[in-house]
């Protein structure tokens, strides 16, 4: 769960920190008071995107403040763990620390102290925490996302399905593509033919071996600069081993020296030893060097010989590949199309054939799929019709119809979408006909309150779900949030009391003025604060005491719903 939220210099935080507690955590406060902040604030942590209106400016120099926010998450759910051992996240005392700190409009992003790019901890993120935003609803609209969220119900086995048959759609669309590619004229045919048969000739002929390349380089290197070397290494050897007072014999000197008086103090014959080794090394060398001095080989023919074969090289590498192990491959390549092209008949008959054993499996793999689908939409479909009752739509149907698409897509081949009745004697029709702003609110409060009993993900957050509801209904909205936070964390921006009233922890956003400057401030509420935020909310301006009894009752009522649960 969420444990602890830390947020410095953003928008109208100055510096603000929070801890939340299992259960309902209700966040509420007046129009502006900052309540979008601290969700933005949770967001950039997940690694969205730094929006520049979200920086505070300093007025002394006119750049962004640094900002940061921290997330800290205690995990105890051995799913949980396992998926983020996964991802190489190890939680510390059951913890997991998820930060990001914005420099000059710039983001760095820290899993426990380890930076990570953002898309890494939106990965990380999307395992400790769903946040539904306050028009996440209007998504349902959309025909793709209803797939989307049936995918998410259904779970892991699905998602493996799914990825076999994506990979059987590539391997589907490569083979149809090849055929249409494949229409060539005989003319065209004996054209590529005879190119091919010039390519295949040279690269050949030319007899690479991998590594070749590497070591007339290092040939070239040494013959170009074999003056050089020359000088070099001769003058190397007259200074360690060639002339009088060179190393070798200044060293021998030394030995002698030595010798004349090691036997009297050990120190002096520990140190003769070691002369005596640096001597033995010394010779060693100048013999290599010799050695390399008398083999050295260099004539004008043999430079010419690997210059000319470099270049040759490095021409096939040009055309067929930028290194030897490409140009190679490029020949397999290039000699089985030569056989496809020569015999071509047999060539096309083969891919034919092989298309249609692939679209055979895909067939197989969709249906599969789509089967699936289809028996967890009716579970899916009287599981969140359930959930409409509970929230206040008294004679609904909810359910979803399959059709199939004309193509097949690396999704398979359903295209699926809601259907929504929600007065007696209504035919079934999609969401977007028939449902109000309102109404999608609670269609998708109750979808996610299906998923959440399948999901392991135990922290979420509603950013004022509850738009377009009141009286009754908000009632029975506050109801099911309750029942959810029994097995979730639940962090609810809301601005309805019926909602507020079920708080197990109640955070008041508030704006004020503090050294002629407007900050934000987030705190937890005593029980008779939330009951005077309550009273707010339920009176506006003016708090009368009958506003305050109300407000009494509703929370005490709440607070019985409870028990009663």
């Amino acid at each position: 769960m969420l444990q602890s939220l830390h947020v410095k210099n953003l928008a109208l935080i100055d510096e603000a920190e929070v801890d939340f507690t299992r259960g309902l955590n209700i966040l509420s406060g007046e129009t502006g008071a900052g309540k979008s902040i601290i969700i933005g604030s949770i967001n950039l942590a997940l690694g969205e995107k730094v929006q520049k209106e979200m920086l505070r400016e300093d007025p002394q120099t006119g750049e962004f403040a640094p900002a940061l926010v921290e997330l800290v998450f205690t995990v105890e759910n051995g799913q949980e763990r396992q998926k983020l051992e996964a991802l190489e996240v190890y939680p510390e005392d059951d913890q997991v620390i998820l930060s990001r700190r914005i420099v000059g409009g710039r983001g760095t992003a820290r899993v426990n102290g380890q930076s990570m790019p953002a898309s890494a901890v939106r990965e990380i993120a999307a395992i400790l925490i769903d946040i539904h935003g306050q028009h996440e609803h209007q998504s349902l609209l959309s025909k793709r996302r209803h797939l989307e969220i049936l995918d998410a119900y259904v779970g892991e086995t699905l998602t493996e399905k799914k990825k076999a048959l994506a990979e059987t759609y590539r391997s589907y669309k490569k083979l149809v593509e090849e055929e249409k590619n494949a229409g060539i004229d005989g003319a065209e045919r004996e054209r590529e033919i005879s190119f091919l048969e010039y390519e295949i000739r040279e690269i050949e002929e030319a007899g690479l071996r991998e590594g070749e390349d590497e070591e007339l380089e290092n040939e070239y290197r040494r013959f170009s600069n074999g003056q050089k070397i020359v000088n070099a290494v001769n003058g190397a050897y007259s200074n360690t081993g060639g002339e009088s007072d060179c190393a070798s014999e200044l060293t021998g000197r030394a030995v002698r020296e030595l010798s004349s008086v090691s036997g009297y103090d050990e120190k002096l014959a520990e140190l003769e030893r070691e002369l005596l080794e640096i001597d033995g090394l010394l010779s060693d060398f100048n013999r290599e060097l010799a050695d390399y001095v008398e083999n050295m080989e260099y004539d004008e023919e043999t430079f010419y010989q690997v210059e000319k074969r470099l270049d040759e090289v490095n021409h096939l590498k040009s055309k067929y590949g930028s290194t030897i192990p490409d140009v190679l491959l490029a020949l397999e390549e290039k000699q089985e199309r030569l056989m496809q092209l020569k015999d071509y008949d047999t060539y096309l008959a083969g891919l034919k054939e092989e298309i249609a054993r692939t679209k055979k499996v895909l067939e197989k793999q969709s249906s599969e799929v789509s089967a699936m689908r289809k028996e967890a939409a009716e579970r899916l479909t009287a599981a969140v019709t359930q959930a409409l009752l509970d929230l206040n739509f008294l004679d609904v149907r909810f359910t979803m119809n399959f059709e199939r698409m004309a193509e097949y897509t690396a999704n398979g081949f359903d295209d699926a979408e809601f259907l929504i009745s929600t007065n007696p004697g209504e035919p079934l029709k999609p969401l977007g006909k028939v449902a109000s702003g309102g109404e999608l609110s609670r269609i998708m409060l109750a979808i996610k309150t299906v998923l959440a009993d399948e999901d392991a993900v135990e922290t979420l957050i509603f950013d004022e779900i509850d738009s377009g509801i009141s009286g009754r209904t908000a009632q029975m909205v506050s109801e099911k949030m309750n029942v959810l936070g029994r097995s979730h964390q639940i962090i609810c921006i809301t601005h309805l009391p019926q909602i507020a009233a079920m708080a197990d922890s109640h955070y008041l956003i508030q704006k004020s003025v503090q050294n002629q400057t407007t900050v934000s401030t987030i705190r937890r509420l005593s029980e008779e604060e939330s009951i005077q935020e309550l009273s707010r909310m339920l009176g506006g301006v003016e708090i009368t005491e009958t506003v305050k009894e109300s407000a009494r009752e509703m929370r005490a009522l709440a607070k019985s719903k409870k028990i009663g649960v």
